[in-house]
Parts: structure tokens; C-alpha cells; sequence
């Protein structure tokens, strides 16, 4: 498969393309496009608390017919309610006894500090509400920080990933693969649906043209050869598919190149 899936530091799988709920709101339209999504091939789904849309996705899961096993869930501790009873509520809401993976959804949650909302999170997991345990939106010395104290290590970090943002965003990547932290990435198609007209534009639309392939293909390969996760969504189940289709292209590394210098290049204007 061409979106293979990714060995975690507690050597569990996740899958390397996500569909994500951020934007989807609530109510039966949202679980439709889930359940679209599930019916094109996706098997990581990837909500949060603060989404107000965790019943929904569990409704399609219901109604997808897709067995518990078969579907890798993230979602998010959003400080909505203490971390206990957030996952929990989760879960019930999820329709399942536990998630995949559960993230705290961003530093300002790390209340009253770091290390002692990762003891609450390394409970988490201990007690098997969730099979692997994370962090979202966190800097490097964020993660420095975690992990001077942390009895089990983040499997990933979620953040804002796509060309533009790279200089800053960069180093958290790397931070992380030097100590086994996978990055989740999101919104890696902002080039092309937010900030057309730029310096990307040229490499991308060339290579997608070399290749046959949509623009928003080739960014979503090129997201994948930095060995992200990538956490993505469209409500038009044509783009779904070709979503899952671009993690069969393959990208030189003067393309990958080329999508980076256009990138840092935009990063300063």
C-alpha cells in the first residue's frame, strides 16, 4: 500500500495518511463525509475534543461496518475537562473502549506544567484508554522539556507543516526524528488552497505536470518523503481519492529540493 504505515518509539503502527475532522463542524453532513472517507480507503481517523465532532465520527464508524481493529482513531485533550474525565468522555462519545492515539492538543493545555500533565497523559496509557500517547502543537524546547521528566516518550507531535513554514518548522521534524518523535502534519496544502500566486507554485505545478498528477498530489508526496504523517480532508470524494492515489508518486530529491527552496524563498516575502 502506498501510504504505508509508520513504526511508533512503543512499537505500535499508525498510518501515514489521516482524515481529518477539524473543519467538518457537526450534525449528519459530518457523517457522511466521514463515512465517504471510510468508504475510499482511509483507516486513520483524526478529531479532537474542541471539534465538537468525536459523536459524529463514532456514528460513522458504527455505520461504516468497519470492525474496531481496522481503524486507527486519534483525538485530542482539548481542556474542556480535566485530562481524566476528557478521555473518557471521548471514548464514550467515539462509541470505543479506547483510542489509538490521544494527544494533548497544544502547550497552553499543559497545566499547571508540563511534566505533570504528561504524568496524567503516561496514566493514559497505562490504564489502556489509549494504545499510544502524544503531543500537538509543541516547539522544540517544548519537547525538551517533556522530556527531561517523561517516564514514557511522545510517539508523535502534530503541527503545522507545508513548505511556507518550513524554516520554522523544520527543526521540530528533525528534533523529533533524532528522538524517535514522529511528526503529524497538518495543512500541508495551504500552498495551493490558501496561499496560491507564490514561489511554490512553479516546482509544483511542474512536477505535477511531469508526472501526471494535481498539484495537491504532489505536495501531499512531498509532505510524505519527509517521513510525516500526514493529516488531510476535502468533502469531494474525487480529491479523497486522489489524495490516497498521490502516496504512489514518486518524488526526486531534486523535486523535493526544488518544493523546499520555493518554500524558504516564500517564507521571506
Amino acid at each position: 500500500m502506498p501510504w504505508a504505515t509508520i513504526k511508533l518509539n512503543d512499537g505500535t503502527e499508525i498510518p501515514s495518511i489521516a482524515f481529518g475532522t477539524w473543519k467538518l463542524g457537526n450534525g449528519e453532513t459530518t457523517i457522511s463525509k466521514v463515512n465517504q472517507a471510510f468508504s475510499v480507503g482511509f483507516d486513520h481517523l483524526d478529531t479532537a475534543q474542541v471539534y465538537r465532532n468525536e459523536k459524529e465520527a463514532g456514528e460513522a464508524l458504527r455505520a461504516s461496518g468497519l470492525a474496531r481493529k481496522d481503524v486507527y482513531i486519534t483525538t485530542k485533550y482539548s481542556g474542556r475537562a480535566d485530562i481524566q474525565t476528557s478521555i473518557r468522555n471521548s471514548c464514550e462519545y467515539l462509541g470505543v473502549d479506547y483510542v489509538d492515539l490521544y494527544l494533548i492538543h497544544g502547550p497552553d493545555l499543559a497545566v499547571p506544567d508540563i511534566p505533570t500533565i504528561w504524568r496524567h497523559m503516561e496514566k493514559i496509557k497505562t490504564d489502556g484508554l489509549s494504545r499510544s500517547i502524544g503531543v500537538s502543537n509543541f516547539n522544540v524546547q517544548e519537547l525538551q522539556t517533556l522530556l527531561a521528566t517523561a517516564i514514557i516518550k511522545p510517539v508523535t507531535n502534530q503541527i503545522l507543516f507545508h513548505p511556507y513554514v518550513l524554516s520554522r518548522q523544520g527543526p521540530i521534524v528533525a528534533f523529533g526524528a533524532l528522538h524517535g518523535i514522529v511528526s503529524e502534519a497538518y495543512s500541508v496544502l495551504i500552498p495551493v488552497t490558501h496561499k496560491p500566486g507564490g514561489p511554490v507554485d512553479a516546482p509544483v505545478q511542474s512536477i505535477a505536470q511531469r508526472l501526471g498528477a494535481e498539484p495537491e498530489q504532489v505536495l501531499l508526496a512531498w509532505a510524505k518523503a519527509k517521513g510525516v504523517v500526514v493529516v488531510t480532508s476535502s468533502s469531494k470524494k474525487e480529491r479523497l481519492e486522489g489524495y490516497l492515489r498521490a502516496g504512489d508518486l514518486e518524488l526526486t530529491l531534486e523535486d523535493i529540493a526544488a518544493i523546499d527552496n520555493a518554500g524558504l524563498a516564500g517564507s521571506r516575502h
